[in-house]
């Protein structure tokens, strides 16, 4: 017979769990995502760190109780690459912050028997790593730090920009065409965009040298100059500026990565591009582009590969959606974006959407 006490104790224990708070915690983690709005001049209000730690444990519940999912799905390409980054690279030291030492020497012990970890999903193989605890440590090497949490809080409450060097605003609300860009860890991904939203190009080139071994920057440059060669000619080149902060240890090998690919890029477009001494190259912050799709939750911007399926079927099967794309285009990408694929091509996923939300935002 359970007693009073016997029952608050064990009520208690799956309270700390989250077995009770997260019972139903669909509707109330609808109603939390949503409370706060931002207006259309472009401020947002900073959620307060109390509710982004319950958002972010939601989310991290809400994957682990889905054992039959692949691990790899829940994550994009860049964050993927970061968690093995870390994972295969790590010291012990490094690690004990992330793990407990059972989890921390059986990483060890597997990664120095069977090499390097090729995928996420693979994690589950090393003992003591069930699907619960793989989806907890994968998050917890995406986290970060609380100085990063302050910092951003206090960058949400400005005004979304376009950083630009002397930028002529008229001609940003009269731009007809951008070539948007966004940098992963191995891949380079534009869209160009007409004023109506009529997608002229959507391409993505794969770059070998990126991230493999030591560093050689003549190897970057000899890679991101041939990418450079194939883009049209635009009114602007928009570039995604990377929202990883400096304070977040564990992302630091890719954030010195895409700031160095970033640089090569402005320099290259300014020097290919540039017409009467006027800079056609602009920043448009990450986070600011999953605002407006509502891709936020918490403090990460979650894939936007669902939205990139919509508007293709929307050009399909509507007489006035949302995007266009000529039927050529169409048929040459069908199958990238099709469940199953083994490339989530989320470069190119995000190129396409930072365009979108450039002419939304701007024009």
């Amino acid at each position: 017979r359970r007693t009073p006490g016997i029952m608050m104790v064990r009520l208690l224990s799956r309270f700390r769990k989250g077995n009770i708070l997260l019972q139903g915690h669909e509707e109330l983690y609808s109603a939390l995502r949503y409370r706060n709005w931002h207006c259309s001049c472009s401020w947002s209000k900073a959620l307060a760190p109390a509710e982004g730690e319950f958002l972010n444990a939601v989310q991290s519940d809400q994957r682990s109780k889905e054992p039959e999912s692949q691990i790899d799905d829940h994550y994009t390409t860049e964050q993927r690459s970061a968690i093995l980054q870390v994972l295969n690279t790590a010291s012990e030291k490094e690690l004990s912050q992330l793990m407990r030492a059972k989890k921390l020497a059986s990483i060890v012990e597997y990664r120095t028997k069977h090499g390097p970890f090729q995928d996420l999903q693979s994690l589950t193989k090393v003992p003591y790593f069930k699907y619960k605890t793989t989806v907890r440590v994968c998050d917890s090497v995406l986290s970060p730090p609380a100085s990063e949490r302050g910092e951003r809080k206090i960058q949400q409450n400005k005004p979304i920009t376009f950083i630009g060097l002397e930028i002529n605003q008229e001609k940003l609300q009269t731009a007809e065409s951008i070539v948007s860009i966004v940098v992963g860890t191995q891949r380079i991904a534009w869209a160009h965009v007409s004023r109506n939203l009529s997608v002229l190009d959507w391409q993505r080139d794969e770059c070998r040298s990126f991230m493999k071994g030591n560093y050689v920057a003549s190897a970057y440059l000899e890679e991101i100059f041939a990418v450079v060669s194939k883009m049209p000619e635009a009114d602007f080149y928009i570039l995604e500026k990377c929202g990883i902060s400096v304070h977040h240890t564990n992302m630091f090998p890719v954030l010195l990565h895409l700031r160095t690919v970033e640089a090569m890029l402005f320099a290259l477009l300014n020097a290919t591009f540039m017409k009467e001494g006027q800079h056609c190259v602009l920043n448009m912050g990450r986070y600011a582009v999953g605002k407006h799709f509502d891709l936020i939750i918490g403090d990460a911007r979650t894939s936007g590969l669902h939205l990139v399926k919509q508007f293709i079927l929307e050009a399909v099967t509507q007489s006035q959606p949302r995007v266009s794309f000529p039927k050529d285009l169409l048929l040459q990408h069908k199958n990238r974006f099709q469940k199953g694929s083994l490339n989530r091509e989320e470069e190119m996923c995000d190129a396409l959407l930072q365009a979108i939300a450039f002419y939304e935002r701007v024009v």
